[in-house]
């Protein structure tokens, strides 16, 4: 079942973004093209983003692995070339305080751990790598857009380093102003400093490029159409091939259709999230705001805007909203999202818009992501559901499947907010009228 409209799952449409006009072209022959005839491999994964392709590069890299990437579009066509760039923390949509309640003092500590880890592999990645992420800025800003919420980023800076570790700073609108930006919605500011800003089609582009330089092997336009399973063999059925695989990683995040594997039938819901990016601003533009930081900002609306320049001077907004998919709905997002920008950063309401694209964040009904093996064929993975947060949490999770079945680690090393296939929705056919009222309860608490 897709519940979106279905343009969005055509993998033969790109995406519209600016990254696709920007990157630079994947490596001659890294990707293969739709998958011709029968195949054999150890480890089949469905999925060429963040998880699929960090997966590979392990497995193929570190332990010795044969591996297959499977890609209904072209590499890194989903979330993973599409998303705002924001490498940050953490893959989840729970309160801190809810964390804890659930998970424990300990899980919870090991959980935020494993993600600024998952950060610092996304740098060291493209270090090693040679991956040109045009990394950008220290650290995130995280921005009240209310007076009344700037007492709750002081208490959020004072909790992540008591309970956490992190590092932060509290900046009051004055000192934002004077050192990062100024607009409408800023009256202060708490700096974290784990994260940064980065190209995403270029990371995906560079681990489909390292993946592929360690023997992986990379199908893009290789949508699996069928999946059958024969003793403990199983057979993935594109258009114009197969694969048969011992074991199979299940990586397609908010783009997974409830058709591709009943265990995770109903389990995930896929929210859309839109981005524009304007032409570059000149010099006098930036000043008019005082933007002089490259640190990617959110703020403290539920429904949050994410924003941040990019080096050459375009300015990326970013927001959720829209519950069909649909274009002529895409249209209208569009405009809001350019009078949104133009009320937040008044002083370019007039500048020209010149990229829109929009893409799914998927979640859970758990509000974690999902890590494991499914519960009737331990020869089956998956990693998914990173909450709007997957830049660092998703090759991370990939690496971390891969050093599982190489058996370097076992799930114990994985923090227990991950851990498992996630409940189902109740009521799943409803799924789309949850999101309603949770977007009108949302928007109703930004107001209050």
């Amino acid at each position: 079942m897709t519940w979106y409209h279905e343009s969005m799952y055509d993998a033969g449409k790109p995406a519209g973004s600016y990254w696709e006009d920007d990157a630079p072209p994947l490596g001659d022959g890294i990707d293969l093209g739709a998958l011709q005839g029968d195949h054999v491999c150890d480890t089949a994964i469905i999925g060429g983003g963040y998880t699929g392709l960090s997966a590979a590069l392990h497995l193929a890299r570190d332990h010795h692995i044969d591996a297959t990437v499977l890609e209904a579009g072209p590499l890194g066509w989903g979330a993973s070339g599409r998303n705002g760039g924001f490498c940050t923390l953490p893959p989840m949509s729970l309160g801190y305080d809810q964390l804890i309640k659930r998970y424990g003092l300990d899980e919870a500590r090991r959980f935020m751990a494993s993600q600024a880890e998952a950060v610092d592999l996304v740098a060291d990645l493209a270090a090693r790598e040679s991956i040109d992420l045009n990394q950008q800025g220290r650290g995130t800003l995280h921005v009240a857009h209310a007076p009344r919420r700037f007492d709750e980023l002081k208490e959020e800076g004072e909790f992540l380093t008591r309970t956490f570790g992190l590092s932060s700073t509290l900046l009051n609108r004055e000192e934002v102003a004077v050192q990062h930006y100024d607009s409408t919605e800023q009256f202060g500011a708490l700096h974290i400093h784990k994260g940064f800003g980065l190209h995403p089609l270029r990371f995906a582009r560079g681990l489909a490029n390292a993946a592929a330089g360690a023997g992986a092997l990379l199908h893009g336009r290789s949508k699996v159409l069928r999946w059958e399973k024969s003793g403990d063999e199983h057979r993935l059925i594109t258009a114009t091939g197969s694969l048969r695989a011992r074991r199979a990683i299940i990586a397609t995040n908010g783009f997974t259709q409830d058709s591709l594997n009943r265990d995770l039938s109903n389990r995930l819901m896929p929210i859309l999230s839109n981005i524009i990016v304007t032409r570059p601003l000149s010099d006098d533009e930036r000043a008019a705001h005082h933007w002089r930081t490259e640190l990617p900002c959110s703020n403290t609306r539920q429904l949050l805007f994410y924003y941040r320049m990019l080096p050459d001077n375009r300015f990326l907004f970013g927001a959720r909203g829209d519950l069909t998919g649909h274009p002529a709905d895409g249209a209208i997002m569009r405009k809001t999202m350019e009078k949104r920008l133009g009320e937040v950063f008044p002083h370019w309401k007039d500048v020209p818009i010149t990229h829109y694209w929009r893409g799914f964040v998927c979640m859970t009904a758990r509000l974690t992501p999902a890590i494991g093996q499914m519960p009737d064929d331990k020869n089956v993975y998956f990693a998914l559901a990173y909450h709007g947060d997957g830049v660092s949490a998703a090759p991370w999770a990939g690496r971390a499947l891969a050093n599982i079945i190489g058996g370097k680690n076992s799930f114990a090393e994985i923090p227990a907010p991950f851990i498992g296939i996630p409940p189902a929705f109740p009521f799943p056919s409803l799924r789309r009228w949850y999101l309603r009222a949770a977007l009108g309860y949302y928007r109703f608490q930004d107001n209050y």
